[in-house]
């Protein structure tokens, strides 16, 4: 049995708030983690008006800009699934990998299930913190992005943008992959 190649998908998402359902996904930000710019990127309008302000803050998002501006969720998702489908012609298949994949898989899973009726990643998801923590042997409290980007350097910088902090993730993963992980 010949194994798929493995695309793997670096994602971050900004939210109004923790948990998926309650708060709205309002935007995503993906790339191919062996091409940073093969990428995509969405605003999506709320789904309802709750918010947590500090959420708000950090991504520097309005939900009435959203309201406005945002693709429909629907549209969003689909867009997504569409690009992704295009990561995996020839087979591949695709891997969510994220920092503090828990979270952002959250989201994304459930609007994938909301409104496409399944989720192109399936049940993969691939943590950036839990790897480092597995290569360097370091507790968790350690495995804060500053604290990778002191020992591995990596050129890029998180901002909450989500697609930019997509590619410094990729960047971040590549870097543990090459320097921290031991190839067989």
């Amino acid at each position: 049995m010949t194994r798929k190649k493995e695309v793997f998908v670096s994602v971050d998402v900004e939210t109004a708030g923790p948990i998926p359902g309650e708060y709205s996904l309002l935007s995503i930000g993906a790339c191919d983690v062996g091409d940073l710019t093969k990428v995509f990127s969405c605003e999506l309008k709320p789904i309802n008006r709750n918010a947590d302000p500090k959420a708000l803050e950090v991504s520097g998002l309005s939900l009435d800009k959203l309201s406005r501006d945002g693709l429909d969720p629907r549209a969003a998702m689909q867009a997504f699934a569409d690009w992704l489908a295009g990561l995996a012609e020839n087979d591949r298949s695709i891997v969510f990998v994220g920092l503090n994949a828990p979270f952002d898989w959250s989201f994304v899973n459930y609007y994938f299930h909301r409104f496409l009726g399944s989720n192109p990643f399936g049940f993969t998801a691939l943590d950036i913190k839990a790897l480092y923590m597995g290569a360097v042997g370091c507790d968790w409290a350690e495995t804060k992005s500053s604290k990778m980007a002191e020992r591995l350097a990596p050129r890029r910088k998180g901002d909450h943008q989500a697609l930019h902090d997509a590619q410094y993730q990729a960047e971040l993963f590549s870097l543990i992959r090459t320097k921290l992980v031991a190839k067989p």
